[in-house]
């Protein structure tokens, strides 16, 4: 009956859970919910999921209660979704479960942690975000009796694991990531080809939220200021359309008002385009759409120009603020630290970790260890990391 509800309200390109490829491991589905609403629910109750909570997106932990967290980000990223998917017919419990799980596998400290760990994993198969993801829904989680992870749908996997677009074929120089590469051994993901619409949907929902979301915090931290952003060809003329319908707005008033119609901009064109190239190519199934030599989510040409701007002052006065540099040159020293003294000294990770590193040969095997050491740091909050710190190299702080 749950399932049944569906078949009248999605479109034929519109993944259904009645079509679902089903889940690695064979389990009875739930009569109340969905397949796609039961991933949902387990992405939330994961303990990955709770940790966001403390993971930032550019400011560290102890900046301030107001910016962003990863958590933050993804629930805004998954409304998003919703309501993008709710408006093109498509399955809105797949493309939030999507949106809500593609965040899981970042390390602490945002982008700054990754690029860290990942050059202390260079010589190990390196890390990658998305990649941790895939480890976490499928090894890290441990919470049901009869298999690790979270034991997703297909579309599940395949749409975290390509939400960004097709893996294969490689670019020259290119790898496939070590967990997306042996589990497409064991489950075919398709990675030659574009996800369903819903991933699309949800990376495309990622963009808008970090695009506005970054822009709010930057304003409210003063990183730049009102007038700058006015400059820019996608936000000034809102700035402007408030200013001149609001005059004498409060500044706090005026950031969120251009924020939300900028969000309410960039939604209305990537619905305009999607139905565009929908009409184009008129996929009749989830499969057709998957086929497609090119995305059927999509921002027009025009907005898509608009963005790069917008990037390019981002990542000049906000990620390369010397503010930001500064906390994240600490936290990149942190990370590298962390692994440092786990690789060299493994007897002061804890128990339960020594004991997995000794049940998969990381006594005698470098690389298994270093993927171990990984996990834990990549697992890490902020500030789990920053007192694990303090707790192993501050001889005044108790371990």
């Amino acid at each position: 009956m749950t399932e049944d509800c569906f078949h009248d309200r999605l479109a034929p390109y519109a993944c259904n859970p009645a079509d679902t490829r089903g889940r690695l491991v064979a389990e009875p589905e739930s009569p109340t919910r969905s397949c796609f609403q039961r991933d949902r629910d387990r992405i939330v109750h994961s303990g990955a999921f709770r940790r966001l909570k403390h993971k930032t997106q550019v400011f560290v932990y102890h900046e301030g209660d107001y910016y962003r967290t990863r958590l933050t980000h993804s629930l805004e990223v998954a409304q998003i979704a919703r309501s993008i998917s709710r408006t093109l017919s498509l399955n809105e419990d797949l493309a939030e479960a999507v949106a809500l799980a593609h965040d899981l596998g970042h390390t602490p400290f945002g982008h700054a942690g990754e690029d860290a760990l990942n050059a202390c994993m260079e010589p190990y198969g390196g890390f990658a975000h998305n990649d941790q993801t895939l480890r976490i829904l499928t090894r890290l989680e441990r919470r049901y009796a009869e298999f690790d992870g979270l034991n997703l749908t297909w579309e599940a996997v395949e749409g975290v694991v390509k939400h960004n677009g097709p893996l294969l074929p490689l670019l020259p120089g290119h790898r496939l990531p070590t967990t997306i590469a042996a589990f497409q051994g064991e489950w075919d993901l398709e990675l030659h080809t574009n996800p369903g619409a819903e991933a699309q949907v949800a990376a495309l929902a990622d963009d808008i939220a970090y695009n506005n979301h970054d822009i709010d915090d930057g304003l409210r931290a003063g990183l730049f200021t009102v007038e700058e952003v006015a400059e820019l060809p996608l936000v000034g003329p809102l700035v402007r359309e408030v200013c001149d319908r609001y005059p004498g707005l409060e500044r706090s008033r005026l950031i969120h008002e251009t924020v939300r119609r900028m969000i309410n901009a960039m939604v209305v064109d990537l619905v305009t385009e999607t139905r565009r190239r929908l009409a184009e190519h008129r996929p009749g199934s989830a499969a057709e759409l998957r086929a497609l030599p090119v995305a059927m989510v999509s921002f027009s040409d025009g907005m898509l120009e608009a963005q790069r701007p917008l990037r390019a002052f981002l990542r000049q006065r906000m990620y390369r603020h010397y503010r930001v540099n500064r906390e994240m040159s600490k936290c990149k020293r942190v990370v590298r630290a962390l692994f440092q003294l786990f690789m060299d000294e493994p007897n002061t990770l804890p128990t339960e970790w020594q004991r997995d590193i000794a049940r998969h040969g990381g006594d005698a095997d470098l690389a298994v260890r270093a993927r171990h050491v990984a996990d834990y740091i990549a697992g890490m909050t902020d500030r789990y990391a920053l007192a694990e710190h303090d707790r192993l190299f501050d001889l005044h702080v108790k371990t």
